[in-house]
């Protein structure tokens, strides 16, 4: 299975949180990871996104079809996405367009065994994939995608 997570571009200041847009420079960054994840992204690709509006936008940036989930929030934690995404175990490849703490938690989790304040750049796309090897199942980090690398 492969696993994608994608943080949310640049968002404005302000409250309520969930309402929070991108910036104009959000929007660009968004673009950037949308343009790579066109060209090498999983040929099966399942798009979950948090309801927030920063998340919403930056995944509308690669695509129109999408699922909104709302445990995959600002309010969110690791279970939730492990849930939705069905990870390791699901199968077709899926992006989530969500938030920190929450992303960092969950990378730190895939790769060193243990959730973690592990910081996800705003709009930086990290892809996991995991294989069996010896009876043993393995977490691999593909890509790790800035948006200004993008």
């Amino acid at each position: 299975m492969d696993l994608l997570l994608w943080r949310h571009a640049e968002a404005v200041d302000g409250t309520p949180d969930h309402s929070r847009a991108l910036t104009e420079r959000g929007h660009k960054q968004a673009r950037a990871i949308a343009a790579w994840l066109h060209k090498n992204r999983p040929r099966k690709l399942r798009v979950l996104v948090s309801p927030s509006v920063r998340t919403i936008e930056t995944a509308r940036a690669f695509a129109d079809d999408f699922e909104k989930i709302a445990t995959l929030g600002p309010d969110g934690n690791v279970a939730g996405i492990l849930s939705a995404t069905g990870w390791p175990d699901g199968g077709d490849a899926v992006l989530v367009v969500g938030h920190q703490p929450t992303l960092g938690r969950l990378a730190a989790l895939l790769l060193s065994g243990q959730e973690a304040d592990w910081t996800v750049k705003k709009g930086a796309l990290w892809w996991f994939t995991n294989r069996v090897r010896n009876g043993e199942t393995q977490t691999v980090l593909r890509a790790l995608i800035p948006h200004d690398l993008a």
